[in-house]
């Protein structure tokens, strides 16, 4: 007996072909049981060897288009209080930086976060991944980083760990202690603080599976952010950097050097370093939505693509950027970088899946990857970045069950 047939759908995109383009199936059908895809192909196949009739849930998607699920490889999504005052002064003309010299930004979020119950940061995220899943992601990452001492990073971790607990969107958790530096804190100091404490109880802890690290201008340098990294490793977790995004400051060719999993944001990365990042194969992962809520320059896939990278794309979901759609990123992503609605749906599942080493076929719908799907409101995959009003999943699938319609 199978968990689950989709049978008749319009298309099923199973995944990337070797030319660049998607794998789409006409009039197909998708099997899955114990989690993983079993079939995908013709439905009258696939339904003569799994019937429908016999699943423990059929789903008849005629019309529909089915997609594997969503995979958001970067996202700051543990945090309490709100940000939209700074929203407003943006469009009056205030810089980021500027408002981070002034309190806000990160150091207020962390302000926040310090003074919220375990509970209402729980709830928080739960809530965040309800809304993940409601718009078609089954796998997300999450990052820690609003706390910047140990005590709280650890909450934070924590935090992330108990919400991926019974809920069903697949969390991949990122200690980011190295987020900011602290308000009245000496960058060297805090450093010490991040690599002595912080990654050792992290690590001892054990819920992170990745280190990040913010390397910019008015946050960590390439020394200090490589101190991390090396400190994070030794320790077990797997290297990522915020690189390049308001400057070039030699994050990317850091990420390079500590053979990252990814690199992320890259408005500033140059030829050079997509070649580096591409040799070294670390993923560089674009945040379109970042760059729409600050009014500035998008990121150009066009160097990573040419230096044969995937390229990952994701919300950067956090209090500065508040988008918890994949969807939306895709639109941007089109409409903004130039990338065909082919481009962006790699780039928020297989590509976003390589971003954060998941190399079982997550974000793909070949035989044997993870049975995570969505079943599109729309005929083709093409709606996904052209239907930018709300969600246009219909039905969301994770490992096999249905867990959202």
């Amino acid at each position: 007996m199978t968990d689950l047939v989709v049978h008749d759908a319009a298309a099923v995109v199973v995944g990337p072909d070797g030319d660049g383009g998607l794998d789409a199936r006409e009039n197909a059908a998708v099997a899955v049981d114990d989690g993983e895809v079993v079939a995908v192909g013709d439905t009258d196949a696939v339904t003569r060897e799994h019937p429908p009739e016999n699943a423990d849930r059929a789903v008849d998607a005629a019309g529909r288009a089915v997609v594997p699920g969503f995979v958001d490889p970067h996202t700051h999504a543990v945090f309490a209080g709100d940000r939209a005052d700074e929203f407003a002064a943006k469009l009056r003309g205030k810089s980021y930086q500027a408002i981070l010299a002034e309190g806000g930004g990160i150091l207020r979020s962390v302000r926040a976060t310090r003074e919220a119950s375990d509970e209402t940061l729980l709830a928080n995220l739960r809530a965040h991944l309800d809304a993940m899943l409601a718009h078609g992601t089954t796998t997300v990452e999450v990052k820690s980083g609003y706390g910047l001492d140990t005590e709280t990073e650890l909450r934070l971790l924590d935090t992330i760990g108990r919400a991926a607990e019974g809920h069903p969107v697949d969390v991949v958790p990122t200690f980011m202690g190295a987020h900011a530096v602290p308000e009245g804190r000496d960058a060297d100091d805090y450093v010490d603080e991040v690599v002595d404490e912080q990654i050792p109880a992290a690590a001892e802890q054990g819920v992170a599976e990745f280190c990040d690290v913010f390397c910019e201008a008015d946050a960590f340098s390439v020394a200090q952010s490589r101190r991390v990294l090396d400190a994070g490793r030794d320790a077990g977790l797997t290297p990522k950097v915020h690189a390049e995004e308001f400057t070039r400051l030699g994050g990317a060719q850091l990420a390079a050097e500590a053979g990252a999993a990814s690199a992320d944001h890259l408005l500033h990365a140059t030829v050079e370093d997509a070649r580096a990042l591409a040799d070294a194969g670390v993923v560089p992962t674009l945040l379109p939505a970042t760059a729409f809520g600050l009014g500035a320059e998008y990121a150009d896939p066009g160097p990573f693509r040419e230096a044969g990278s995937p390229v990952a794309l994701a919300t950067d979901f956090n209090p500065n950027c508040f988008s918890r759609s994949q969807a939306f990123t895709a639109t941007l992503a089109c409409v903004e970088m130039a990338m065909t609605p082919a481009d962006a749906l790699r780039g928020i599942t297989r590509d976003a899946a390589l971003a954060v080493d998941r190399t079982d076929g997550t974000g793909t719908l070949r035989e044997g990857a993870p049975g995570d799907l969505v079943v599109l409101d729309a005929p083709s995959h093409l709606h996904v970045p052209y239907r930018f009003d709300g969600s246009v999943a219909d039905l969301v699938v994770k490992s096999g069950v249905v867990a959202h319609e």
